[in-house]
């Protein structure tokens, strides 16, 4: 069963009618519907077309939460071989909000980290819903040490709403771990690559891509806070959140003109929800082509660059 977002109901009405025409077909063979079926079918592609061109921030909102995006355990399926999963902080607990471990790609050994939200509603509460708790922070933090104690790239796969504000997490040193997290990532002497694949919202998303490269899907966001948040504080309304997400500046698109995104990575027509395979497939092409750029920097000037990047941010139009 599809899940249509608000925008896209009249798009499932005329979806539905060609569906129950072809399920009346199936129960009369006399009955010949398919012209019907066929013209209602391309009705629906066109309006598709349409819904897509120009959304506004909040709908890339609405279609970076999608539950049928593919999410971080569908990436690592698809792109990497020989992943070895690693379990725990060495301290607390395991967290299964975050996702990491030892993998290739493309024959390359690297390190990958990632949140993960679940597709369902038994896997998505094990997974907190990808709000990582302070034991993933310090996971990711334990992978990459691995990874720069042997040399291997870095590639973390960001999709959550934020870090977990719960009282426990709080009492455990969330604030502490999400620090930590980032300055490991400014501290890495190999290739660091981050893709933005859904949401990347507040520190939580910060903490895994600090890195050389940000990557970020055509329809994911990043922010510092989430439209509904944003409208609670500053207009204590938070049905306030279109407007909210127009002032964040919270798309791959405004955020590549402010320079904190690297690379627009697109979506088919209709999102990354309607076309997994074929948006899997451009983000693989994308991290062939900035791994092999990155690995051509020696370690010296990848932590150079990944540093100035970051310290850029925000300057222009500052003047001197």
């Amino acid at each position: 069963m599809k899940n249509y977002l608000d925008f896209e109901k009249p798009l499932a009405e005329i979806e539905g009618k060609a569906a129950e025409l072809r399920a009346l077909a199936s129960q009369n063979a006399e009955m010949d519907v398919e012209a019907e079926a066929a013209g209602l079918d391309q009705k629906a592609a066109d309006l598709l077309i349409e819904l897509y061109k120009g959304l506004t921030p909040w709908r890339k909102c609405q279609i970076a939460r999608h539950p049928d995006r593919p999410h971080c355990q569908d990436y690592i399926k698809s792109l990497f071989t020989e992943y070895t999963p690693l379990a725990g902080d060495r301290n607390f607990a395991d967290d299964d909000a975050v996702m990491g471990g030892l993998a290739r790609f493309d024959d390359q050994p690297v390190v990958v980290i990632g949140h993960e939200k679940g597709n369902d509603t038994k896997s998505r509460i094990k997974r907190n819903f990808g709000m990582a708790r302070p034991e993933g922070y310090r996971k990711a933090i334990r992978l990459m040490d691995m990874a720069d104690r042997f040399g291997l790239p870095v590639i973390t796969l960001v999709d959550t709403p934020g870090a977990y504000p719960g009282r426990g997490a709080e009492e455990r040193g969330q604030s502490e771990a999400i620090a930590r997290s980032t300055e490991k990532c400014l501290q890495l002497r190999v290739p660091m690559i981050s893709l933005i694949i859904g949401e990347g919202g507040s520190g939580g998303a910060v903490a895994f891509a600090t890195a050389n490269r940000l990557a970020m899907l055509e329809h994911s966001i990043y922010s510092v806070i989430s439209p509904e948040g944003c409208a609670s504080i500053l207009w204590k309304d938070s049905e306030k959140m279109r407007e909210a997400a127009e002032a964040l500046k919270l798309t791959a698109q405004d955020l590549t003109e402010l320079g904190v995104c690297d690379l627009i990575i697109d979506e088919p027509n209709g999102g990354a929800h309607r076309h997994a395979v074929d948006t899997i497939a451009n983000v693989r092409t994308a991290l062939a082509g900035m791994l092999d750029s990155l690995t051509k920097l020696s370690p010296d000037e990848l932590l150079k660059q990944r540093r100035n990047k970051y310290l850029e941010i925000g300057s222009k139009g500052l003047g001197a």
